[in-house]
């Protein structure tokens, strides 16, 4: 099957030489995986993709001239078919939020082992997001301190789809899921699936509070 497999190919962007050598060093025996390039700050990183066109960019965050976070803006608007998947020792709620604001689909720590790397790169290719454990624990217990102390988290807040906008209007005005479904002309699982992210990116804890992210965000 992996024979068949399309070849993901990888851009490496960290300042540090002997961590690109050593993520080259554990991806080498994977047939299915290929590091085709390297760059050293994210400056350098957009450069590299005027010339390849990787799937998926492996960054850093902290980094001279310019930052990961920088530069996983101008990928995203830029070169909007590159997954990016974040590696760093950076565990702060604040980098984390951030990263993911800008169009990150993974952030995975530097003490991740290698099988952890591989499935990580292989999920984010895929189109889907990954987390590792650590990093999904410090958002819950900074969304869980988020509402017992009713603290607004540092950084940038998750972008709302429009889609979720336009639930969360109808919610404003007191529909309910099932006249919600059929305003929007989709089913009522997906208007609770809307609400279940509406409700983990604001950090509301009810309907109350939704009603209460839209007014002060200006959303209504």
């Amino acid at each position: 099957m992996s024979s068949q497999n399309k070849i993901i190919r990888v851009l490496l962007v960290d300042d540090h030489k002997i961590v690109r050598d050593g993520i080259k060093v554990l991806l080498q025996d994977e047939a299915d995986i290929e590091v085709v390039g390297e760059a050293v700050n994210g400056k350098h990183a957009l450069e590299v993709l005027n010339e390849i066109t990787p799937d998926l960019l492996i960054i850093d965050i902290n980094m001279p001239v310019m930052n990961g976070i920088e530069c996983v803006h101008e990928v995203v608007k830029n070169y909007p078919g590159v997954k990016i998947l974040a590696l760093t020792m950076l565990n702060e709620q604040e980098h984390i939020k951030n990263m993911i604001a800008a169009g990150a689909g993974g952030y995975i720590l530097k003490n991740s082992g290698k099988e952890e790397l591989i499935d990580a790169i292989k999920t984010v290719t895929s189109g889907q997001n990954y987390f590792s454990d650590e990093v999904k624990n410090i958002i819950m217990m900074n969304i869980v301190k988020r509402k017992t102390a009713g603290s607004k988290i540092e950084g940038e807040p998750i972008p709302l789809t429009n889609r979720e906008k336009d639930v969360l209007k109808y919610i404003v005005q007191e529909f309910t899921n099932q006249e919600i479904a059929e305003k929007l002309f989709i089913s009522v699982r997906t208007v609770d699936a809307h609400r279940r992210n509406l409700l983990e990116k604001t950090g509301a804890r009810n309907t109350a509070g939704l009603v209460k992210f839209a007014l002060e965000n200006n959303i209504i």
